[in-house]
């Protein structure tokens, strides 16, 4: 498989990724992985901040994590309907980056843009390899190793989790970059982001760490088994 970067992952809008699996990115950056953020809209439709500020968010986030590039499809928010010209963007996406991972929103999700951003990332993952699929810039097909899917709204038993203790200090860091979407400023609405997200977030990653024997955790699902291959004894962190 000829990868180009490690992770291409996927949000509907910008602070999704971190907050899934920000703590996942900033250990694997620091490990040397090779990541991409794509933000599918410019969430010009949330009730604090306006676009411009969340694109300098979203770029204060994303040096916070050490992620090699991040880029935004400028998909309507509030509009990420299972389209085709949608899918053909997320294709040449997955294409011109040639992830070896993909993730992705878990599909079940209060938020209808993180479920339909999930469904139309699935869509993609699978069309960006199927040789016959010409995508609007008419690259090559690429097929990534796995999809896996993050969780941002709820609780729900993940498939697996990634020990993320060492480095949830930098998730913080990158979602307070985030100052209109988590506190509430100036003539700014109260939402459900500024009404104790942050600690409800680490409070979930503390019960998954609990239930893995680690301190704070990340969970993920998947939609076929993992394949363990010579690390079933190995360190479980």
């Amino acid at each position: 498989m000829n990868s180009t970067i490690d992770i291409l992952a996927f949000g509907a809008h910008a602070d999704d990724v971190e907050i899934g699996m920000g703590g996942a990115i900033a250990k694997f950056a620091a490990s040397g992985k090779r990541i991409v953020i794509c933000d599918l809209t410019e969430a010009e439709l949330s009730s604090n901040g306006t676009v411009k500020t969340r694109r300098e968010e979203a770029a204060s986030s994303a040096r916070v994590l050490g992620v090699s590039e991040r880029v935004n499809l400028q998909m309507p928010d509030r509009g990420l309907f299972l389209r085709e010209e949608y899918i053909e963007r997320i294709v040449s996406v997955i294409r011109k980056y040639k992830p070896l991972l993909i993730f992705a929103p878990y599909w079940e999700d209060r938020h209808p843009d993180h479920g339909s951003c999930s469904k139309l990332v699935q869509e993609a993952f699978f069309s960006a390899g199927i040789r016959n699929y010409v995508s609007l810039d008419g690259s090559q097909p690429h097929k990534a190793k796995n999809l896996y899917y993050y969780m941002i709204n709820g609780y729900a038993k993940p498939d697996f989790v990634v020990d993320v203790s060492s480095y949830y200090h930098v998730k913080m860091e990158s979602l307070k970059a985030y100052e209109t979407q988590f506190r509430l400023m100036g003539d700014g609405v109260g939402t459900p982001l500024t009404d104790g997200y942050l600690e409800y977030i680490e409070a979930r990653e503390r019960l998954f760490g609990k239930d893995s024997g680690v301190g704070l955790a990340e969970g993920f699902m998947t939609q076929r088994p993992l394949i363990v291959q010579n690390d079933l004894f190995g360190d479980p962190s």
